[in-house]
């Protein structure tokens, strides 16, 4: 209980992992010092389970700009040290899907719409603002630039401005989780229903009842 208690509250649940011996592995999220930090935790003894956790740490840095904090570097936080919570929970479950063996760079910020057969580009505005355009124009680049938009505003829960923009209420830039997210923006009704259905797999199992060597 209390490795639990250390950990925080769990936010998020890949019940199992098939890069690593299908373990189990759960997201937390604690505050210290008034900002919010999140932690990749497996109770599995398997072999290679404490790299794998590592791994997906290093993904979630890599993909969603998150760091390490200053006190624990296996405790991780957005620059902001704000909660974003619903985007992080999508972070931690990309990050989980990606093998270990798996390069990993930055996502780019801009693609390939085959809805509209337009290149769809989110660009940074300063200040927590973002807005989407297209390298085509009409009625139907500007349907989907409304699409994304909103897709990018479900996804991270960002502030809906006007046509095309939006911003993180807490004002930094996250380039990189908005290209990691991106993607799911063009379809966010699939990506919502994965999120529900990763939700509703269950409960961590104890301690006890995960796999040993």
């Amino acid at each position: 209980m209390a490795q639990i208690a250390e950990l925080g509250r769990r936010i998020e649940l890949v019940s199992m992992d098939p890069h690593c011996h299908d373990i189990t592995i759960g997201l937390y999220r604690d505050v210290a010092d008034q900002a919010v930090e999140f932690t990749a935790f497996s109770y599995s003894r398997r072999e290679g389970a404490v790299e794998r956790v590592g791994f997906v740490n290093q993904a979630m840095k890599v993909l969603g700009g998150l760091e390490a904090s200053p006190d624990a570097p296996d405790r991780l936080r957005f620059p902001c040290g704000q909660d974003h919570r619903r985007a992080v929970q999508r972070l931690f479950m990309d990050a989980c899907k990606i093998a270990s063996s798996t390069p990993l760079e930055p996502r780019a910020m801009n693609i390939f719409d085959k809805k509209s057969q337009l290149t769809m580009i989110a660009t940074s505005e300063g200040g927590g603002r973002y807005r989407v355009t297209s390298d085509g124009t009409g009625p139907e680049a500007e349907r989907r630039i409304d699409a994304v938009t909103r897709g990018l505003v479900r996804l991270a829960e960002l502030e809906s401005l006007e046509t095309g923009a939006a911003s993180f209420p807490c004002g930094y830039t996250h380039d990189r989780l908005v290209g990691l997210l991106l993607k799911r923006a063009l379809n966010v009704r699939v990506a919502m229903r994965e999120a529900e259905a990763a939700a509703a797999r269950g409960i961590m199992a104890a301690p006890s009842q995960q796999q040993a060597p």
